[in-house]
């Protein structure tokens, strides 16, 4: 498996647990567990990315811009997941700002997906490719396990 088809598993992931996230209703037990565990992939998710396949794309110069912006979406993101940790889930306020980040996650999947991989395709071997998997899969597992 080379990296692209590892982040299409992982964001297929992530999707599935923010719609079942969207399907849960008020301060339930349910909630509570799938945003832990959505906090926990995604957060562990964007930083293993971040320190594998994106540190090596920026490093580059034809994909330093969109390596940038891909960055700032994952702050972003990691900003909604601390707001709405700290916030009431029985709240409207909560579920309306769980709903825009996972707007802006399907997005930021799309958008990777489109022109991160392809930009990675033409600019890392095959070799290299395989090579990120292994090392995001290590590095997803201490993200996690801090």
């Amino acid at each position: 498996m080379n990296i692209y088809e590892r982040l299409i598993q992982e964001h297929d992931n992530q999707k599935k647990l923010a719609k079942q996230i969207m399907e849960t209703t008020g301060d339930s037990p349910e909630r509570h567990q799938l945003f832990t565990q959505f906090k926990t992939e995604a957060v562990a998710h964007a930083n293993a990315e971040e320190q594998t396949l994106y540190a090596d794309l920026i490093e580059r110069p034809e994909s330093q811009e969109q390596i940038r912006h891909s960055i700032s979406e994952h702050k972003e993101a990691d900003d909604l997941i601390t707001e709405l940790a700290e916030m009431d889930m029985s709240s409207s306020e909560w579920i309306q700002k769980f709903e825009k980040l996972k707007d802006d996650l399907e997005h930021h999947i799309d958008e990777e997906e489109e022109d991160v991989f392809d930009l990675a395709k033409n600019l890392l071997s095959k070799e290299e490719a395989n090579e990120l998997t292994l090392q995001f899969d290590e590095r997803k597992q201490d993200e996690k396990a801090a």
